[in-house]
């Protein structure tokens, strides 16, 4: 009986700490700046350089943060995003540099490969960071082509997670000719060659055909563009009523699947609602709504609700997402029901218009109403916790309860 309880209680520790223990590797730099406004515009800038997904998604790393007013001093010069993402990458360490650790470096120096380095952007040794422990109390930094000169200093422990992250704050911007130099842009993208090659080929080419809506897309590429490209199957079915439309109807409908700004998928899900479109014009508000379902980001017009299934390319200033439906906008098209999945119940889905049961070939009269508010508005703040230091984990919680079934029924 004795051997009994004993192990009963291992087994109940055991499966409480496989529930409740935290992944020591998950982390999100841009939550933890975020508590940390003199940061603000270093923060701002990992996520437009996407620097903030590398940083969250390696598990021993030291961020090099620098204040507002020393990232005001490097804006100033109005170097393009690319530069700024080469600066700003050799401020990130391959290694955990705790502040006990930078006081106790082994001969009071050492060499730090940083992010810079590992992009390949960086040539000769350029990507490493010199780090020496000075007299005083001091630790200075310096980038290897700065020729050993000392003027960057650090100021203060922000966050540490041990051996994990060190997020420290540094007293100025780290001086770098090679990270500072004019960076080009990425070539230019061929956008159709894109969709072409990735499953979105009849859309490619409908777009190509179209000379006016090809004009728009591309004119809007360079300062930001994001395209929702339905699959072949999608497009196909669609084909049949897109030949019916007139030609300024079959442009507008072709500028309706671009945005344009940049929007990485990190953005969609944290900023639901109405978003305009290629095809805007004054009046013709031709907007539909982003919402998050789940962990889906569906785009919702009047008429259908469409959910983007992949990501094509994700590079400042083009982002290109695959969705599973043709975006039809209310301009267009009458507000009407989806087509339903086969199924036996003919129930009528939350975000869909009520059916016509009697024309099923007719569709209903164009709806006055907005649709009805989703509680998905609110998961936004749910997704961007997915890199957070802690999840909750559903399959481990059903562990708890089988585990604790299985003791009672022991003891019993």
């Amino acid at each position: 009986m004795q051997l009994r309880s004993v192990t009963t209680v291992t087994l109940l520790s055991i499966s409480l700490l496989f529930i409740f223990t935290p992944n020591a590797h998950a982390h999100n730099i841009t939550r933890l700046l975020a508590d940390h406004p003199e940061f603000s515009t270093f923060n701002h800038y990992l996520s437009l350089t996407h620097l903030a997904g590398e940083i969250n998604s390696r598990t021993t790393i030291t961020v090099c943060a620098v204040d507002n007013a020393a990232m005001s001093d490097l804006l100033s010069t109005h170097p393009s995003i690319y530069t700024v993402k080469n600066i700003l990458s050799l401020h990130v360490l391959l290694d955990y540099f705790g502040a006990k650790k930078l006081h106790q470096i082994t001969n009071g120096t050492a060499l730090a490969a940083t992010m810079f380095q590992a992009t390949g952007s960086a040539p000769g040794s350029s990507g490493f960071v010199n780090i020496t422990d000075l007299k005083g109390g001091k630790v200075g930094f310096s980038p290897e082509d700065n020729n050993n000169l000392i003027n960057t200093y650090f100021v203060k422990s922000v966050k540490e997670i041990p051996y994990n992250l060190s997020v420290i704050q540094i007293s100025k911007v780290l001086p770098s000719d090679v990270a500072a130099a004019p960076a080009p842009g990425p070539a230019e993208t061929n956008i159709t060659a894109v969709m072409s090659a990735h499953g979105c080929k009849v859309f490619a080419d409908t777009l190509i055909a179209d000379v006016d809506a090809k004009k728009t897309f591309e004119s809007n590429a360079e300062g930001g563009l994001t395209v929702f490209c339905p699959g072949d199957d999608a497009f196909k079915a669609f084909l049949p009523k897109y030949k019916n439309l007139t030609a300024a109807r079959k442009t507008a409908l072709l500028e309706y699947h671009g945005v344009p700004v940049y929007q990485s998928l990190a953005m969609l899900k944290s900023n639901n609602g109405d978003m305009n479109t290629l095809a805007t014009d004054g009046a013709s508000k031709f907007d539909f709504t982003v919402q998050n379902d789940g962990m889906d980001v569906t785009l919702k017009t009047k008429v259908v609700t469409a959910k983007i299934t992949g990501t094509l390319i994700d590079e400042q200033p083009i982002a290109i997402y695959t969705i599973d439906k043709v975006l039809l906008p209310k301009e267009l098209f009458k507000a009407q029901a989806e087509t339903p999945a086969p199924a036996p119940a003919p129930d009528v889905t939350a975000d869909s218009p009520k059916p016509s049961t009697k024309k099923s070939k007719k569709a209903p009269s164009p709806s006055d109403e907005a649709d009805t508010p989703s509680p998905a508005d609110d998961a936004a703040d749910q997704v961007a916790d997915q890199n957070a230091a802690v999840r909750f984990d559903g399959a481990r919680f059903g562990s708890l309860i089988v585990c604790v079934w299985w003791i009672v029924k022991t003891m019993l």
